[in-house]
């Protein structure tokens, strides 16, 4: 089983980007992805950007993954 998490797109230099994870700045491959722009949000696996996803379904996902970090306290 794979696990990607969403991240907001801050920056792009070429096929990089850094991207906000749940307030940590981490640096990505856009290679797998055509046409990403600042603001978007993508799913990471593995230090690659994988899918993009809308902004609801992105603050969910992350919203839920909080809660089990919560539950796991």
């Amino acid at each position: 089983m794979c696990l990607s998490i969403p991240a907001k797109v801050e920056e792009i230099k070429g096929n990089e980007a850094i991207v906000n994870l749940s307030g940590n700045k981490l640096k990505i491959a856009l290679d797998l992805l055509d046409e990403v722009n600042i603001g978007e949000y993508v799913l990471v696996h593995a230090g690659y950007a994988i899918q993009k996803i809308d902004e609801h379904e992105a603050e969910e996902t992350l919203r839920l993954i909080r809660m089990l970090e919560e539950e796991e306290k």
